[in-house]
């Protein structure tokens, strides 16, 4: 599960120039609540693709950015709503928050950081709520420079009903958010297993992106998109074939053997996963509301009984 032993704890953040002048910003080790970010450094100011997750992890960021160029951020974006890519929002001062309708509302939603009874206690900091105040609905393009950065909602629900990426055509150079993880579980529990599987098809891999920054884990190129594909077609067998022995989701996870999946962290995903799942085959749309706090305690329940694993 998370915390098996053996598991080292989370690295030193580093940066990495994926193009010239775009900087991916990886934070080890990409599980529950570290998140990548990224920003792109023009003369007259940053673009940042996302913020952290704690006040302690923020302010690192904005620390490291500092170390490419002085001119402050000017625009940050929000790929999707959750708290490891947006708490850190209110750190960055003076910036325009951008990000889709959706996104604004789901950060106002979701509201303040918390962790126990779902995953053990965190040093979140001193944490606002500050959401995107300039939204869009299908999208919106950004200039570093004269560098286009196209920032486009994936058209459908896929890790969460608001999510959307950075493109960069120029440099091939991709910033998926979480609809992409490496090395990590993907998770879909608040957006759809098969739109998940459409955006990666229809939306993602036409790209024919050289370099994607996944929301967690190393940067990679276009193979991770059919590893994360092969994950989320297990879980609609998974699920499947669960419903028809009669399984709960929390069954039919204890039952399934993770094979080449099991390597990846955060393996107790698979109960939300399969929540969701099974709620499409029930016929409930992408994105459509399941009992969310359910499925995390039968995680916690899959995971041992223990809280999931933070190391944020």
């Amino acid at each position: 599960m998370s915390d098996a032993p053996g598991r080292d704890g989370p690295g030193e953040p580093r940066l990495e120039e994926v193009s010239d002048g775009v900087f991916a910003y990886l934070q080890p080790d990409g599980t529950w609540w570290i998140n990548n970010t990224g920003f792109l450094a023009a003369e007259r100011g940053v673009i940042s693709v996302d913020a952290c997750s704690t006040e302690r992890r923020t302010r690192a960021y904005l620390d490291a950015i500092r170390t490419v160029t002085d001119r402050p951020v000017r625009t940050l974006v929000n790929t999707h709503h959750h708290g490891d890519h947006t708490f850190g929002n209110y750190l960055f001062s003076g910036a325009t928050i951008v990000g889709h309708e959706r996104t604004r509302e789901s950060a106002l939603a979701w509201g303040k950081p918390f962790d126990e009874p779902f995953w053990t206690k965190v040093e979140w900091g001193g944490v606002e709520v500050e959401p995107p105040f300039l939204t869009y609905t299908d999208g919106v393009t950004l200039w570093a420079g004269d560098l286009r950065c196209e920032v486009r909602h994936v058209g459908t629900a896929a890790h969460t009903t608001n999510d959307s990426i950075v493109w960069i055509p120029e440099r091939r150079v991709l910033f998926c958010g979480d609809l992409l993880f490496n090395g990590g579980t993907p998770f879909v529990m608040q957006g759809s297993v098969a739109g998940a599987i459409r955006v990666l098809e229809e939306v993602v891999a036409p790209l024919d992106a050289a370099t994607i920054v996944p929301g967690h884990g190393p940067v990679a190129g276009p193979e991770l998109i059919g590893r994360v594909l092969g994950y989320l077609r297990f879980v609609q067998a998974t699920a499947a074939e669960g419903k028809a022995a009669g399984l709960s989701p929390l069954e039919a996870a204890r039952e399934a053997g993770l094979g080449e999946y099991a390597e990846l962290t955060d393996s107790e995903r698979i109960v939300g996963n399969l929540h969701r799942a099974y709620a499409e085959l029930d016929g409930l749309e992408p994105g459509g509301e399941i009992d969310t706090a359910t499925a995390l305690l039968e995680m916690v329940d899959y995971n041992g009984g223990r809280p999931l694993t933070c190391r944020a």
